[in-house]
């Protein structure tokens, strides 16, 4: 098993597409880095997404990575927007313990206009609705599932929103997204990346994992927090991180945190690599396609055929009209 390392000026270890778990002992502060690349672009680049939808999007899976990878057990952590923007659903899933989707479903015609008028920011392209975080722990098991607004918000801003009336920890998150920039000035390669820090009381307090086991201890409202000058340290200095470094492939996380925390030291954990993975296959929809009225199958035919397509990978099946609809 590997062990915990310090870090110093000279690691260089992380890899793309991986979470790495990390902890500020003198601050009383663990947290997590996520950052995406190849994985990221994969799942992009298999729809003609807008720019902008494709960043919200990429914020959506950096985000489920983060909080998939604090699943204790095996499980499947969903996140989900349904708003009235361009952007109107937000889907991301992390299948533990190591695998991530998304997808997004969007009004290009509404979206164009918003982008005409010179108003594009993340919280108009998702615009005002609710954002749904459930925890599904495999059958026979009782979900958890958390819901907070989304207006006027971003998905930080719900996130945030989340661990103050859910978990009742101290929590900061940052987030970035974007698309590398070549040299001839072409956008290529989508990249996210994320830092959380949550501070830990001393005295033990409410463990962040509780929720996720079933129980709520939240009751109704937000908690009252006495921030303490460790958390406030540890917040000023995430603060002070930028965009460009959460998604800049040339800067490891390990340099991230360095230059973050590096005067409390940093000691950084296993990191857990990322898979792409998507559940669609032509058994698994023919069983969806039985379970539909029998009119909605007959509209879907056409020359003989049903042709269907995964909205996650845009991977398209066709199937025997004939078969399906005459399937007992």
């Amino acid at each position: 098993m590997t062990e915990p390392s310090m870090l110093d000026i000279t690691t260089v270890i992380s890899v793309e597409d991986a979470v790495l778990p990390f902890d500020i002992k003198p601050l009383g502060v663990r947290g997590r880095v996520v950052r995406l690349g190849g994985i990221l672009d994969d799942i992009l680049g298999r729809h003609d997404y807008p720019m902008a939808a494709s960043a919200v999007l990429a914020e959506a899976v950096a985000l489920v990575a983060m909080f998939g990878a604090m699943l204790k057990f095996d499980g499947k952590f969903i996140l989900q927007t349904s708003t009235d923007g361009p952007v109107s659903m937000l889907v991301a899933d992390f299948v533990s313990p190591d695998q991530i989707r998304g997808y997004a479903r969007v009004d290009t015609d509404a979206l164009a206009r918003l982008e005409a008028t010179g108003g594009v920011t993340a919280q108009s392209v998702i615009g005002n609705g609710h954002l749904a975080m459930t925890v599904d722990q495999g059958e026979d098991m009782e979900r958890y599932q958390g819901i907070v607004g989304l207006n006027n918000a971003s998905l930080v801003d719900a996130a945030h929103d989340y661990f103050r009336q859910s978990e009742q920890i101290p929590t900061l998150l940052r987030l970035a997204s974007g698309p590398l920039v070549g040299r001839a000035g072409q956008q290529d390669k989508w990249r996210a990346g994320a830092i959380m820090i949550q501070h830990l009381p001393e005295d033990g307090g409410i463990s962040p994992m509780q929720v996720y086991s079933g129980d709520d201890p939240s009751g109704n409202g937000e908690p009252e927090v006495d921030e303490d000058d460790n958390w406030r340290k540890a917040k000023l200095l995430l603060e002070t991180a930028e965009d460009h470094e959460l998604i800049d492939p040339l800067l490891s996380s390990e340099r991230v945190l360095y230059r973050l925390f590096h005067e409390d030291g940093v000691t950084v954990y296993p990191e857990l690599k990322l898979k792409r993975y998507c559940s669609c296959s032509a058994d698994r929809l023919k069983g969806i396609l039985a379970t539909m009225p029998d009119d909605d199958k007959a509209h879907m035919a056409e020359d003989g055929n049903i042709d269907v397509k995964c909205e996650f990978c845009s991977a398209s099946y066709r199937f025997d009209a004939d078969e399906i609809l005459n399937a007992e």
